[in-house]
């Protein structure tokens, strides 16, 4: 592999092709404001390496990028790129991974909007995130450890796990099909709304209208807070552990719950049962409008 160290590119492709290379310690900066370093390369190494031009790593394939950072201005960074590590790195330029497969991100800072869109098979670890429409469309996502902050997050996505992350998010998980979150924190409105085959198991969910509109859903001992108008329209099999603010119009299944604020049953259509307590709640309750 050959070796570049401690170099200055802001040349127009200026890495352009390569294949078994090896950087360390370079900047790609400078007055020529070049685009696309590294485009059409194989077997590329980017190690302590400062990344302020547009779009780096477009069809690559066999990257490693470790230690280094991504500014605001390295915009588009990694497209049509697989077989991709990302380990301690700092991300921060917009829509830095797209269309890319099997990719493995480790202990990295992240803040890039549209990040993550029509990727296949990655792996998210101990990594901060944030980002709008986070991960849309992806498939065969693996997230440990993740903490998120933003707007409209895994819209789409299809084919997932996450295990101990924290979301504060907004429409997380809309249209979501075949999904697991396990001992997790999200917070945020109208939660997995369209979403079918999501699991949540040993959660708290927090905030307003959560799963509503869903199909084939599954809460397994999760806590509920500050949550009204919940289930509204879906097919759910629940098992909560605290109190929920209301609960309305369930379609089908069965929500256990010790206790409820509210029931809402003004829709003939729904038949979802509600057992609060060990006792099942076939009262129509405190209607109002829809």
């Amino acid at each position: 592999m050959k070796v570049i160290e401690n170099q200055t590119f802001d040349m127009e492709r200026a890495l352009y092709g390569s294949d078994g290379l090896q950087v360390k310690s370079c900047s790609f900066d400078g007055p020529a404001d070049g685009e696309s370093a590294f485009k059409e390369g194989r077997n590329i190494e980017a190690l302590h390496c400062f990344f302020n031009l547009r779009y780096p790593f477009w069809h690559d394939e066999g990257l490693v990028i470790k230690d280094s950072e991504m500014t605001q201005n390295c915009r588009a960074a990694l497209w049509y790129t697989h077989h991709v590590e990302i380990a301690d790195t700092r991300m921060h330029g917009i829509k830095a991974l797209r269309e890319c497969s099997d990719v493995i991100i480790r202990n990295c800072d992240i803040i890039s909007p549209e990040f993550g869109w029509f990727v296949k098979d990655i792996r998210m670890e101990d990594t901060n995130a944030v980002s709008e429409y986070f991960m849309m469309r992806s498939e065969n996502l693996t997230f440990r450890n993740v903490h998120f902050t933003g707007k409209y997050s895994f819209q789409y996505i299809k084919n997932a796990v996450f295990e101990n992350c924290t979301f504060d998010t907004k429409d997380a998980f809309w249209h979501g099909e075949n999904v697991t979150v396990r001992d997790s924190v999200v917070k945020g409105e109208y939660l997995a709304w369209y979403s079918d085959g999501l699991t949540l198991i040993n959660c708290k969910i927090i905030g307003t209208q959560p799963l509503c509109y869903c199909k084939n859903l599954k809460l397994i001992n999760c806590e509920m807070i500050d949550t009204d108008l919940a289930f509204e329209k879906s097919q759910v099999e629940a098992v909560v552990t605290t109190r929920v603010d209301s609960i309305k119009n369930p379609r089908s299944g069965r929500i256990v719950v010790p206790e409820v604020g509210e029931i809402i049953m003004d829709d003939k259509e729904a038949r979802g049962r509600i057992i609060i307590g060990g006792e099942m709640q076939d009262r129509e309750a405190d209607r109002r409008p829809a």
